[in-house]
């Protein structure tokens, strides 16, 4: 666009450049580096080539990632432990939780979350927590202390029996679990027809993941071991005590389920209001045999226990279903290293300690899978641009020469972009991508300002 801005908008009487100071100071340093390129060319190209060569092994080592790290000020806490934990132990646990990330000093506030929020796009378990780390200015924080330490720190104080911790930021986390439903940065579906076979490969996948370089936390969902409880009624007993099956029915709901008498408003909000037996009496099975039915026999009562069978089973906690397939999910907090490189090592170590029956397949999710996508696309998409920018320059120059010479320009000006990131640490992401693609851009224009 300047170039064309420049013919459009400079008017008027225009002074030759050696009359600016600020010109003349810089073609003094420009000038004897043409010269000297000029008079050694074949030395320049050699060099030039070489530069491009020794650049490639850089280019290789750096890592690949689908989006960078979103520094937002704030850690994303996600737990997660077994399914059937109670209210009141979710509670507790996020209790001890909050208090150990509250007692580090960068650390100003902190709101943990069990369970779903009122909203149907929430289907959250207890079993799965959310917890808001705010930090204080870095200003404030130990000498030394970066984020990854902090959060290596917190991972070691928090490593309770039970749970797997998964540390990621807010809006990082939000974008990959309205993506691929993964809340961790690497995870694996497991796709089949039986959910006893998907926990078992899951179970699987998390002893072999352990072992990559780089794991933090590896948690197969259980997804038949949900407990339940049972009613099994006796129907010969039922009718000898002169009661109807909706009789003994309509206590269990009430007594133990809960039954919704009224609502209370508070302001713009509205909370039902359900009567039920206290919890001392309703949170053992042994009690719970003991309820009272009342009869019609001159008003005596029968226990539970008499009418119906009542025992604890295991069932799926949460089905998921993807695809038209039944899917398990084992999700993978790592650290230390790029996306890329781990689900590759990952891969082959699966590959070559996991035997995936008939049936049954395996999908690498999460920040990977979008990854993937993306290198697919930029697979066709950069060399498409290229041979557009190509046409474009014949179209105005009207040579293929001059044409290719600004195209050559491209890989050289890259160079320096490849070492910086090599450097600094930096892994190839969507918005490097984006960097490269404009500094390639820059490189052409001038290359046809130049020529």
């Amino acid at each position: 666009m300047a170039p064309l801005l420049m013919v459009l908008l400079i008017r008027g009487r225009i002074h030759p450049e050696a009359k600016n100071p600020v010109n003349r100071l810089l073609i003094a340093l420009y000038m004897p580096v043409v010269r000297g390129v000029l008079r050694f060319k074949k030395i320049t190209v050699a060099l030039a080539v070489v530069a491009l060569i020794l650049t490639f092994p850089a280019f290789v080592r750096l890592g690949s990632e689908f989006m960078p790290p979103l520094n937002e000020g704030m850690i994303y806490y996600m737990p997660t432990t077994l399914p059937g934990i109670s209210i009141t132990q979710a509670g507790r646990l996020l209790q001890m939780q909050d208090r150990i990330l509250k007692s580090f000093p960068e650390v100003q506030w902190v709101f943990g979350k069990a369970g779903r929020a009122e909203t149907s796009t929430d289907p959250a378990p207890f079993s799965m927590g959310e917890t808001t780390v705010m930090l204080k200015p870095e200003s404030q924080w130990r000498k030394g202390m970066t984020w990854d330490k902090l959060v290596a720190e917190m991972d070691n104080a928090l490593r309770l029996p039970g749970v797997a911790n998964a540390w990621t930021m807010p809006i990082k986390n939000r974008i990959d679990m309205l993506s691929t439903g993964i809340r961790t940065p690497v995870g694996v579906k497991i796709f089949g027809p039986d959910l006893g076979k998907i926990e078992q490969i899951g179970k699987h996948l998390e002893m072999v993941l352990q072992t990559v370089p780089g794991t933090r936390t590896v948690y197969a969902e259980r997804v038949t071991a949900g407990y339940y409880l049972d009613f099994e009624l006796k129907r010969e007993e039922i009718a000898r005590y002169g009661l109807a099956v909706g009789d003994v029915q309509m206590v269990i709901e009430s007594a133990i389920g809960g039954e919704s008498i009224s609502t209370t408003v508070e302001g713009r909000e509205r909370y039902p209001i359900s009567v039920r037996y206290a919890r001392e009496l309703r949170d053992d099975v042994d009690r719970l045999k003991r309820v009272l039915i009342p009869t019609m026999m001159n008003g005596a009562q029968v226990p539970l226990g008499q009418l119906a069978e009542v025992r604890l089973t295991a069932g799926p906690s949460m089905i998921r279903d993807e695809d038209a397939q039944l899917s398990g999910y084992v999700f993978v907090d790592m650290t230390g290293r790029d996306i890329g490189s781990y689900v590759e090592e990952a891969k082959k170590k699966v590959a070559e300690q996991v035997q995936i029956p008939a049936g049954y397949t395996l999908t690498w999710s999460g920040q990977y899978e979008y990854m993937q996508r993306a290198k697919e696309r930029l697979i066709y998409v950069v060399p498409l641009t290229l041979l557009i920018i190509f046409v474009l320059l014949y179209m105005n120059f009207q040579s293929v020469a001059k044409s290719l010479i600004v195209l050559l320009s491209v890989p050289f000006s890259m160079v320096g972009a490849v070492w910086f990131l090599y450097f600094l640490g930096y892994n190839l992401s969507v918005a490097v991508w984006v960097g490269i693609i404009a500094l390639a851009g820059v490189a052409a224009e001038t290359g046809v300002v130049m020529i």
